[in-house]
């Protein structure tokens, strides 16, 4: 199952683009054999400054036909690592070729964006940069390929 990061602005080089580099480069790895991968990052930027609607717009057209969406929100559901490694692998059970998660820009996703996904996913009631949530995203799939695989990385 092919994961694409659909999240609205441009990472500069530095230390969030190395992270996501890395985990998203492990999580390659370590999910191959799984069936889960490759990861791909798609960025969307509204010039016109168009809003949540323009973002929408854009968001939907990086995202895969087909695909399980999932919006990062922070009204979203919280989960353990070993359930989001769970919904994962269900994912791919099921034969849905694609995963998509959105992240939005400084306003959060638009709200028929977010009423389409599958699923919304809060990494907590705090609200956190986007693009820190990409790194936090990269890392947790990372670490849910490492969970199916059986590898040492998540401690309980």
């Amino acid at each position: 199952m092919k994961v694409t990061l659909c999240v609205v602005g441009r990472l500069r080089a530095g230390p969030e683009r190395t992270l996501i580099d890395d985990y998203l480069t492990r999580f390659d790895r370590t999910g191959r054999a799984l069936g889960l991968g490759p990861a791909r990052v798609v960025e969307v930027e509204d010039r016109r400054g168009g809003g949540m609607a323009a973002e929408a717009a854009l968001l939907d057209r990086a995202i895969p036909a087909g695909a399980a969406l999932c919006a990062m929100d922070e009204r979203g559901r919280q989960m353990t690592s070993p359930d989001f490694a769970d919904l994962l692998g269900g994912w791919r059970d099921q034969g849905r070729g694609e995963a998509a998660f959105l992240i939005g820009g400084a306003d959060g996703l638009d709200p028929a964006l977010r009423a389409r996904a599958d699923m919304a996913l809060s990494f907590g009631a705090m609200v956190w940069p986007h693009m820190l949530a990409r790194v936090m995203l990269a890392e947790q799939l990372y670490r849910a390929a490492s969970i199916l695989a059986g590898a040492p990385y998540h401690r309980v």
